[in-house]
């Protein structure tokens, strides 16, 4: 998409602290991170949000997921506890419409989120 944030960070046209790509994924360091360890791992694949994954989807996310936790683990929050997050449209804080989970950690997390 061409007004897309997330693409234009994948594509290098706008800078993005990069700590991983592959061919199908990437993760980045949020700009506005909620913890010390705030991580955006974004599919290459344009999707603009949970609703519109399809089942050919499910490898692409299961993915995402696996090396969530492989980059808590590098970021030695795995062992003390990480939270994974899609938010889905504007009501759950979707800003950015092009999927992407965030990855936070590194202080204590209450819950209820907000």
């Amino acid at each position: 998409m061409e007004n897309c944030l997330f693409c234009k960070i994948l594509n290098r046209e706008l800078k993005a602290e990069f700590i991983y790509e592959n061919d199908e994924i990437a993760c980045i360091k949020d700009i506005h991170p909620q913890a010390p360890t705030h991580l955006l791992i974004i599919p290459k694949k344009h999707i603009a949000t949970i609703l519109d994954l399809t089942h050919n989807d499910e490898k692409l996310i299961g993915k995402m997921v696996l090396k969530a936790g492989e980059i808590a683990s590098e970021f030695n929050i795995g062992n003390k506890g990480f939270r994974l997050i899609f938010n889905c449209n504007k009501d759950a804080g979707q800003t950015v419409y092009h999927i992407h989970l965030h990855l936070v950690g590194g202080r204590k997390l209450k819950w209820p989120p907000g």
